[in-house]
């Protein structure tokens, strides 16, 4: 239901020369679709691959356009295997040597992915308003064993409610719920729904649609 209701707001946009979007790029089998506002940065040395599609700075037409930051580091690898759609407002950065893996859903408005290590996401994965998704402390805390990065691993029908923020190391199980406000410092089960600060289980055996 939510998806149709986002081909359909697509479809009125599309009709709209103000929402269009104003350059289509393909990068091998790749079509980047880069709507107004929207900036994709490509280092010489990085790599982008994959069958999918990603439309960079989409909105809804009620919306003003914000700056979309999609950024691509030298030796950095981006895949899109789906339909990905990153909203207007959102920061997509993919650092040195980092590999961030699209399957298909959406990031919505000013939300941000940090990829310094290694972030898959599945398909079909629901990702709301200002979420932050970051594989990396970027900084040790001194005497501390911890590791500093950690690959995120998000699986197939996951929706991530808004406000939340996925941390470093966490694997988050098919059809899994996050809810809003939510910090994911552990892995969640696959169909379980989590939530608080850390994040805790809340339900098991759930459904989403």
């Amino acid at each position: 239901m939510l998806m149709r209701g986002i081909r359909l707001g697509k479809r009125i946009a599309d009709r709209l020369p103000i929402f269009r979007a104003t350059r289509r790029r393909k990068f091998g089998r790749i079509t980047v679709e880069l709507w107004r506002g929207a900036v994709l940065k490509r280092a010489r040395n990085c790599t982008l691959s994959g069958d999918g599609r990603l439309d960079v700075g989409f909105r809804w037409p009620a919306y003003l356009a914000d700056k979309t930051l999609v950024a691509v580091s030298d030796g950095g690898q981006l895949s899109v295997e789906g339909h990905f759609t990153i909203y207007t407002g959102s920061k997509v950065v993919v650092d040195q040597g980092a590999v961030l893996e699209l399957g298909s859903g959406y990031l919505n408005s000013n939300s941000t992915i940090s990829c310094f290590n290694s972030i898959k996401i599945g398909r079909d994965v629901m990702i709301a308003e200002n979420v932050s998704i970051r594989d990396s402390d970027n900084h040790t805390i001194v005497n501390s064993n911890r590791p500093q990065d950690g690959a995120i691993v998000i699986g197939d029908h996951v929706w991530i409610g808004m406000n939340s923020i996925i941390l470093k190391g966490v694997k988050i199980g098919p059809g899994a719920v996050i809810a809003a406000g939510s910090v994911v410092t552990r892995d969640v089960e696959a169909g379980t729904l989590v939530g608080g600060v850390p994040a805790k289980l809340l339900r098991s055996n759930i459904e989403w649609h």
